[in-house]
């Protein structure tokens, strides 16, 4: 069941949040950037899963945290065009592909609870409506709790 919620995603009490990425990212802005700095590891665990699997646009890398949070990287964007680049805009196609590969990974780990931010829309450049009809459409009918973080408010705790 999704429940539209406003706050600091990192403050959530859901097992898992979910970000988009580009392949290679360096996760060096928004929720991102965020992200590495609280868990540093997560940034060089992907480089190397990068290096290693050569991930492609619409394809989820779970990683869990030494508190036992799980951050789920959505590739909803296209990799930067050069090593140094910004990675590319997302795209209807990454972002059905990444949801539809994320609904598959929360039944297989057995997620009970995902917090979302407006995937997609930031450095993606999608529109908001159009993203979350996709959000709606992939995961809206599953039995967990999906907070979609619709408005973000630093260091407040959303009421989930």
């Amino acid at each position: 069941m999704l429940k539209m919620v406003s706050g600091d995603i990192l403050k959530t009490g859901a097992q898992m949040i979910a970000q988009g990425v580009a392949p290679e990212d360096h996760f060096n802005q928004g929720l991102a950037l965020s992200l590495r700095e609280l868990y540093p590891a997560m940034a060089k665990d992907f480089r190397h899963y990068c290096k290693v699997s050569h991930p492609k646009p619409g394809e989820v890398w779970l990683w869990a945290g030494a508190d036992g949070k799980r951050i789920a990287n959505l590739m909803t964007q296209e990799p930067a065009p050069s090593k140094q680049g910004h990675p590319g805009k997302a795209t209807r196609h990454n972002v059905n592909q990444t949801l539809r590969n994320l609904r598959t990974e929360i039944g297989k780990e057995g997620i009970e609870s995902v917090a979302l931010p407006r995937l997609a829309t930031g450095v993606g450049g999608m529109a908001w409506e159009e993203v979350l009809g996709l959000i709606e459409k992939h995961l809206g009918d599953l039995e967990i709790p999906i907070y979609v973080y619709e408005r973000y408010e630093k260091g407040v705790e959303a009421e989930e």
